[in-house]
C-alpha cells in the first residue's frame, strides 16, 4: 500500500462562493446532458426499456448502499473537522477506504448468488456490478471535505462527455439495452478511479501498522441507518412499482423519467447544500455557533428563493414540455410531474437542514430516526397506492413521506431554523411563483407546443419571477444589485 506525500500545515479556507460556481457549472452540465440524451434514448429504447433499465438499477442500489456503509457522509465530515492537520487526514482517508473496499468485497459476494438466481435479468444484473465496484473506487467524499470541488467538477464533466460520446455511438436500437446499461455503469466507475490521481496532492505518508479501520464501524452505521431509510422512498418504490406492475415495465419508464425531471430541477438547490454541509461542518468543529446560525438563515433565504419558482414551474411547463421531448408514448409522465413537483420545496427544504444543520451538528443518529420513520411511511402508502394508482402512487407516497421527514427536521433544527424564517422568506417567493405559473400555463395555452414555447415559458416566467420580487421589494434580491451595482 503506498501512501502519498504532501505539504504540511494549515489548509486555506476554499472560497463558498468558488465552490458554488464550479458546482453550478457541473449542475448546468447536468441539466443540459438529459437534453441531449433523452429525447434520443426515450424513442430508442421505449417505455419499458427504459422501465427494465430503472428496475434493475433499483435492485443493484440496495446493494451499493450496503457496500457504501454511510461511509460518504461520514467521511466528508471527519475529512472536514481535521483538514488543518494533514497527518489525521491521511490517516482518516485511508481507514475509512479500507473500511468501504471490504463492506464492499462482502456485498459484491452476495452479489454474484443474485445474478446466478436471477432468471429474468441476470445479464443486466452481471453488468451493474461495475456499479457496486465503483463504490470502493468512490473518494469523492475526501474531496468533498476539503472543499474541492473544482477536481469533483472537472471529474464528473469529463465522465457526463464520454457518456454522451458512447451513447450516441453505440445505442441505436431496443436491443442495446444491455448495452446502454454497461455504457451507464461504466462510465460511473471509471469516473471513480480518474479521481484516484489527485490523492497524492492532499495526502502524506502514514504507518499502515497505526491504521484502525475498526473504530470507524459504529460511527458509519449512525450514518447508514438513515441512508438504508432513505433508500426506501428513492429506490424501493422502483422496485415495488417493478413488482406490482409484472412483465410490463412502462410504469417504471414514466416514473423514472418524472423524478428524473424532478431530480434535475432541484439539483442547483442541492449543489449549494452539498457545498454549504462541508463549511458547516467547520463551523460546528469550531464551536462557532452563532456564525453558524447567521449563515443557517441566510441558507434558507438562498434555498426558498430557488425552491419555490423551480417547483411552480416545473408543474407550469409539463403539459407542453414533456410530448416534444420524450416523444408522444409518455402521456403519464405530464401527470406524473404535477404530482411530484412538490419534491423540490420539499426535499429542497429536507436537504438544507440536513447537509447544513443536523449532519454537521452531530444530530446524524436524531435524523436517522426520523428517515427511518418517514420510510416506514413511504412503504406502507406504496404497499396502499401503488396497486391502485400505479407509478401516481409511488410519487403520492413520496411526497407525503419526504413531507413528513421535512417537518420534524425543522423540530430538530428549531436552535437555528424557526417556522417564522419560513413566513419571513417564504411567502414573497410563493406570491412571485404563482404569479409566475399562471403566466406560464397561459403562455403554454395559446402557443404551439414546442421546445420554443418551453423555453419561452421559462424564460419569461423567471423574468416575471425576479421582477414581482423586486416589486415587492424582496430583500435578497435588493442586497445582490446593491453589491453589483456598487461594483459597476
Amino acid at each position: 500500500m503506498v501512501f502519498h506525500r504532501g505539504g504540511a500545515g494549515k489548509t486555506a479556507q476554499p472560497s463558498i462562493r468558488r465552490n458554488y460556481i464550479y458546482n453550478l457549472l457541473y449542475q448546468v452540465m447536468t441539466l443540459l446532458t438529459p437534453f441531449i440524451t433523452t429525447p434520443y434514448i426515450s424513442r430508442v429504447l421505449g417505455p419499458d426499456g427504459t422501465g427494465v433499465q430503472s428496475y434493475t438499477n433499483s435492485v443493484v442500489q440496495y446493494f451499493a448502499i450496503l457496500a457504501a456503509l454511510g461511509t460518504a457522509s461520514y467521511g466528508q465530515r471527519e475529512i472536514a473537522m481535521h483538514r488543518n492537520n494533514k497527518e489525521e487526514l491521511s490517516r482518516l482517508f485511508w481507514e475509512i477506504e479500507l473500511l468501504c473496499v471490504t463492506t464492499t468485497a462482502a456485498c459484491m459476494a452476495v452479489w454474484i448468488l443474485v445474478i446466478g438466481f436471477s432468471k429474468d435479468y441476470a445479464p443486466f444484473y452481471a453488468v451493474l456490478s461495475m456499479t457496486l465496484l465503483a463504490v470502493a473506487f468512490d473518494v469523492s467524499w475526501f474531496f468533498g471535505g476539503l472543499e474541492q470541488y473544482g477536481l469533483i467538477v472537472a471529474r464528473n464533466m469529463m465522465i457526463k462527455l464520454t457518456g454522451i460520446v458512447l451513447l450516441f455511438l453505440f445505442i441505436k436500437e431496443k436491443e442495446d439495452l444491455l448495452l446502454y446499461v454497461a455504457l451507464t455503469a461504466a462510465t460511473g466507475l471509471l469516473g471513480n478511479i480518474s479521481m484516484w490521481g489527485h490523492l497524492k496532492n492532499f495526502l502524506v505518508k502514514v504507518d499502515r501498522r497505526s491504521l484502525k479501520i475498526g473504530r470507524h464501524f459504529k460511527e458509519t452505521l449512525v450514518y447508514f441507518v438513515p441512508t438504508i431509510a432513505t433508500s426506501v422512498y428513492t429506490i424501493l418504490d422502483k422496485t415495488m412499482l417493478g413488482w406490482f406492475t409484472g412483465n410490463n415495465k412502462s410504469e417504471n419508464g414514466y416514473y423514472e423519467y418524472a423524478t428524473g425531471f424532478v431530480n434535475m430541477s432541484k439539483i442547483l438547490i442541492m449543489s449549494f447544500n452539498a457545498v454549504m454541509s462541508a463549511r458547516m461542518s467547520f463551523l460546528f468543529g469550531e464551536g462557532r455557533l452563532e456564525e453558524v446560525r447567521r449563515r443557517a438563515e441566510r441558507s434558507l433565504d438562498f434555498v426558498l428563493l430557488m425552491a419555490f419558482p423551480i417547483m411552480m414551474g416545473l408543474a407550469g411547463i409539463a403539459a407542453g414540455f414533456v410530448p416534444w421531448f420524450l416523444g408522444d408514448d409518455y402521456g403519464p409522465v405530464v401527470k406524473l410531474l404535477y404530482v411530484c413537483s412538490p419534491l423540490v420545496l420539499v426535499v429542497g427544504l429536507s436537504d438544507y437542514m440536513g447537509s447544513q444543520i443536523l449532519t454537521p451538528g452531530g444530530k446524524r443518529a436524531v435524523s436517522g430516526k426520523v428517515i427511518v420513520a418517514g420510510a416506514a411511511v413511504n412503504f406502507f402508502l406504496n404497499l396502499l397506492l401503488i396497486p391502485r394508482f400505479h407509478a401516481a402512487g409511488a410519487a403520492g407516497a413520496s411526497v407525503a413521506a419526504e413531507l413528513f421527514i421535512t417537518v420534524m427536521y425543522l423540530y430538530l433544527s428549531r436552535s437555528y431554523v424557526k417556522w417564522q424564517m419560513l413566513v419571513k422568506y417564504g411567502w414573497k417567493r410563493a406570491a412571485s411563483s404563482l404569479v409566475m405559473c399562471v403566466w406560464v400555463l397561459w403562455l403554454g395555452s395559446v402557443l404551439k407546443t414546442g421546445p420554443i414555447t418551453t423555453f419561452l415559458q421559462i424564460g419569461s416566467g423567471g423574468l416575471l419571477y425576479f421582477a414581482v420580487l423586486f416589486i415587492l421589494r424582496d430583500r435578497f434580491l435588493l442586497e445582490q444589485a446593491g453589491r453589483f451595482i456598487r461594483r459597476i
